[in-house]
């Protein structure tokens, strides 16, 4: 075994989140040792995202921490990767000299190699396309054991015209079937009991293979899999919600009533000037056919304010849509103004007014879920236990409307003379009744 001990910090999507995973089981499968904590690293790594102006501050703090603790004499070697290089490969050597190994997403299948060189003392900076991102191989999970994200696409041929995920990560590129269904036997057999689908754009899968939209097969496919109890959709697009792809959620028992769907406006016009398809109508009709045909869904949804542009009267309209609409989960972001988009040479609306337009949105949000969870007391959900809070005494654990790191939880004890055991284990499937709502976290009782 290699003596060097090797950290990763893995920062924005889940999407990247795989690419870290990916990169810890080579690394591991060369016989480096992991530390959980990147101060005690010899080699860390910072695999990072580049994809809005808060995200590229969270990546240079990041950064600059390694250095510190490298200068201090801890951290040894550091390495990064990413999105952030990946966009801004130029600026990276020159403003982080102390920065070892730099690599752009494409070539993240070099991360040992890039270890072993900085061991030596050898600086790398190393890049090619993202398209040849390798998304195939084990992956060493970093999530809690029961849950996964099965990434089925990279890249993005939307084409938004305030993002630049397409400059970063590239063309859309779904993998192919056999390996996403074999992928994900492989995670139940390691007991994963929920999958997670994501991609830059879920509901585009196949498009580039076949020509046509193939996410409803390869979801009848994975439903097939024994022992995955629950299917989850993030990052679908609306205009790709098909009639197909609604009815085998409705009709496919593992696949849970839950979608994450960003509309990021109403407004017709500001949606043209985003350079994406719709209107106020057709996401009304396609939130009520949802509604209609998936009794319980969830629908997530985000939301940008202050995009260039965008007037008071076009503000409002969204506020009101959202308002009539209520969405049981949204997310409201400040437009920004990211270099080489579209959208970075219109007409801005000022800092300030885009913060305030977003955190009106998100006050507004936080009345609508407060007035959706009192809906839910009395009701029983099936829940899947994470953990155990010692200083409330109460277990947490989520349902089938909450997706992990976002959503948040519900708290629960165990019922007064029930007959659960008096530990209740991570992973555990049990039947929560909840009986209260308390700063807009359901309260409940395991039955």
């Amino acid at each position: 075994m290699n003596s060097a001990k090797v950290g990763i910090v893995s920062l924005g999507c889940p999407k990247n989140q795989c690419d870290a995973e990916l990169m810890l089981d080579k690394i591991v499968k060369a016989g480096f040792s992991l530390v959980n904590e990147p101060g005690l690293a010899d080699v860390v790594i910072i695999n990072t995202c580049g994809f809005i102006q808060s995200a590229k501050e969270e990546a240079i703090a990041e950064i600059l921490e390694a250095v510190s603790r490298k200068n201090d004499g801890f951290n040894k070697k550091i390495i990064v990767t990413g999105c952030l290089p990946q966009r801004y490969k130029e600026q990276m050597e020159l403003e982080f000299p102390e920065v070892d190994a730099i690599l752009g997403i494409g070539k993240n299948d070099d991360i040992v190699e890039a270890v072993n060189s900085v061991l030596l003392d050898k600086k790398i900076c190393a890049f090619t396309e993202p398209e040849e991102l390798n998304m195939e191989g084990g992956r060493l999970l970093s999530t809690l054991p029961h849950y996964a994200y099965l990434r089925i696409a990279d890249g993005c041929d939307n084409r938004c015209s305030y993002c630049a995920i397409p400059l970063i990560r590239g063309k859309y590129r779904s993998r192919k079937p056999q390996n996403i269904i074999a992928e994900a036997r492989e995670l139940a057999e390691k007991g994963v009991r929920e999958l997670i689908i994501i991609s830059q754009d879920t509901t585009n899968y196949g498009a580039d293979l076949y020509g046509e939209l193939k996410l409803p097969e390869l979801l009848n496919q994975l439903c097939e899999i024994e022992n995955i109890k629950w299917i989850r959709l993030l990052y679908c697009y609306p205009d790709k919600i098909t009639d197909e792809l609604i009815a085998v959620m409705k009709n496919q028992e593992k696949i849970i009533k839950y979608i994450e769907m960003p509309i990021q406006h109403c407004n017709k016009e500001i949606l043209r000037a985003m350079n994406r398809m719709g209107s106020e109508q057709t996401l009304w009709d396609l939130i009520a056919k949802l509604r209609g045909e998936i009794r319980g869904i969830v629908i997530r949804t985000t939301v940008i304010a202050g995009f260039p542009g965008e007037s008071e009267e076009q503000f409002t309209e969204l506020a009101e849509f959202l308002n009539n609409v209520r969405f049981e989960r949204l997310g409201c972001f400040a437009y920004s103004e990211e270099e080489d988009t579209a959208a970075a040479d219109m007409e801005q609306v000022d800092g300030k007014e885009r913060l305030h337009r977003a955190e009106i949105i998100n006050e507004q949000q936080e009345i609508r879920m407060s007035e959706f969870y009192a809906e839910q007391v009395g009701k029983t959900f099936e829940v899947v236990v994470e953990g155990y809070d010692r200083y409330f005494e109460m277990y947490f654990g989520r349902s089938y409307m909450y997706a992990p790191e976002i959503d948040g939880m519900i708290y629960f004890r165990r019922a007064a003379g029930g007959n659960i055991g008096e530990t209740l284990k991570m992973s555990y499937f049990i039947t929560v009744k909840i009986t209260d709502v308390i700063d807009n976290n359901m309260i409940g009782e395991a039955v």
